[in-house]
């Protein structure tokens, strides 16, 4: 059996290294690898406005500069990045 000070150390690191990995993901925007990961249902490695959510979403036309449709990697590098800091 594990005694209670093992058991609230344990807990204590876990939590830890959960509240340190929400707070970095709010404060760095994410990469397109990350996007892909997450939005790219039909692993085409490419966005379309159907897959995307959020601020990208609201921001398609102005991110889909050749208007095919899609943001590509190229696209979302040079789209234009938000102002102020991110909530």
């Amino acid at each position: 059996m594990i005694n209670k000070g093992i058991k609230l150390g344990i807990f204590a690191v876990a939590l830890f290294a959960f509240s340190f990995t929400n707070a970095q993901d709010k404060k760095t925007p994410p990469t397109f690898e990350q996007l892909i990961e997450k939005m790219d249902a039909n692993e085409d490695g490419k966005l379309s406005e159907d897959e995307v959510e959020g601020p990208l979403k609201d921001m398609f036309s102005e991110i889909d500069t050749d208007e095919d449709g899609f943001i590509t990697e190229e696209e979302f590098e040079n789209a234009p990045k938000p102002k102020g800091p991110r909530k």
